[in-house]
């Protein structure tokens, strides 16, 4: 505990001295939840408030545009020789790894605040009862573990830094191709069947549902199932790797 610790006030230190990471995580989501709702949002006839249908997929979105900085950092230190550093210095191995996974989940938590706040400025009104509100911060809080834990095992298997944050943009893009923005039915047939059928669809519609107050269980029972799925991926690979490589 100690260990990890020490390793989490690391990697804030780190986050802090780098503006682009910030921008990413907290400025870049809120920008596109300007735009989508000021700009293009009127053309979309989603059945409800354009801002209550778009901030559940906002709020998605502001967990994977903060994952490249994760990978790239995990990464900087399996390639500059941190690693062996920790090492000598008698570390525990593991405390690396968990660090980089609670400071992207805390990083994300301060992201996601700012984001409903603004979206709250803008007229979004949950209609979420408290066990509600509870349901979609756990269902937040896993999506970020699992995202986290599949960034730091792809941050480990590149090659260099540069790579790294390259290999988080699928997972960047992924919510795009979900109901985030519009409606899954609404789209071309294939985009259509890939949407629905993607991990984010139904993580989308589960908290879309939480925080208006109309829960699906079988939307919920998927979601949790890929977030788990996800993170132990993404755990197993991770330490796989970090074996190997170490």
């Amino acid at each position: 505990m100690s260990d990890s610790t020490t390793m989490l006030g690391r990697n804030f230190k780190h986050t802090i001295r780098n503006p682009t990471a910030v921008f990413n995580a907290i400025l870049f989501p809120i920008i596109l939840l300007l735009m989508f709702v000021y700009v293009i949002g009127g053309a979309f006839d989603v059945g409800v408030k354009y801002i209550d249908y778009a901030t559940p997929g906002m709020i998605i979105l502001t967990i994977c545009y903060g994952l490249s900085a994760t990978a790239m950092a995990v990464n900087s230190d399996m390639t500059k020789g941190i690693i062996n550093r920790f090492k000598v210095m008698d570390i525990s191995r593991s405390a690396v790894l968990s660090a980089h996974v609670v400071a992207t989940m805390l990083r994300t938590l301060v992201a996601i605040t700012a984001v409903i706040g603004v979206a709250l400025a803008m007229g979004f009104r949950p209609a979420a009862s408290f066990a509600e509100w509870l349901g979609a911060i756990g269902l937040v809080v896993l999506v970020s573990f699992a995202t986290s834990w599949i960034t730091v095992a792809l941050g480990l298997a590149a090659k260099t830094p540069e790579s790294a944050g390259m290999v988080s943009v699928p997972l960047i893009m992924l919510p795009f191709l979900s109901s985030a923005i519009v409606p899954a039915d609404t789209m071309a047939v294939g985009v259509r069947q890939f949407a629905e059928y993607q991990p984010f669809t139904p993580i989308i519609e589960t908290l879309r549902g939480l925080l208006t107050g109309d829960p699906s269980a079988g939307s919920a029972i998927t979601a949790v199932a890929w977030c788990v799925g996800i993170a132990l991926v993404g755990y197993l690979w991770s330490l796989a790797t970090f074996k190997k490589r170490a």
